[in-house]
């Protein structure tokens, strides 16, 4: 019966001794929270890219609004015209329609695929970027793990404010630099 008494008497000890221990534990652990698309909406280098997208596809753009404009005004008319055409001249037009639509849809997938590629190239470097300084936030701030995906946070682990404010000012300074 003694023995068991120790036994028990041991076991609270060394459930109570690690019930005081995790608390301890769980301070030391800290955990923060990067809202990515946040930094991909606010960030100035995030903006700055997508502004620059704009510019660089924007020709290319009016071009296609200006051949689908013009494609559906051709096409309108030949409906109206078609019942007092030829078949002869309702054919070749109709087949000149045809062309007309193929080449306005490969030149939009084209565009699409020139967008998509240098969007992603600027995506990247933003991401790059951004990395790094969740890295420094994090060396600095002695956090264990930053999380880029939850489901749920609680928003006093999140980071993301201090994230983009050191991006903001990485990229005024390096804008201050480049215009020296």
């Amino acid at each position: 019966m003694k023995s068991f008494s120790r036994q028990m008497a041991l076991a609270a000890a060394l459930g109570l001794s690690a019930l005081t221990a995790a608390p301890a534990m769980a301070e030391e652990f800290r955990a923060g929270f990067v809202n990515t698309d946040r930094i991909f909406r606010e960030a100035n280098m995030a903006k700055s890219a997508q502004a620059k997208l704009e510019a660089e596809f924007a020709k290319r753009e009016k071009e296609l609004v200006d051949i689908r404009n013009n494609l559906k005004t051709v096409s309108d008319k030949f409906e109206r015209e078609a019942p007092t055409l030829s078949e002869a001249q309702r054919n070749t037009r109709q087949k000149q329609l045809v062309d007309q639509d193929r080449d306005f849809q490969r030149k939009s997938r084209e565009f699409q695929e020139d967008l998509n590629t240098r969007k992603n190239e600027e995506l990247q470097q933003v991401i790059d970027r951004a990395n790094k300084v969740v890295k420094q936030v994090a060396e600095a701030e002695k956090y264990d793990v930053i999380l880029q995906e939850a489901i749920y946070i609680n928003p006093k682990h999140d980071i993301t404010d201090k994230v983009i404010k050191a991006l903001n000012a990485a990229s005024a300074a390096s804008a201050g630099a480049n215009s020296k």
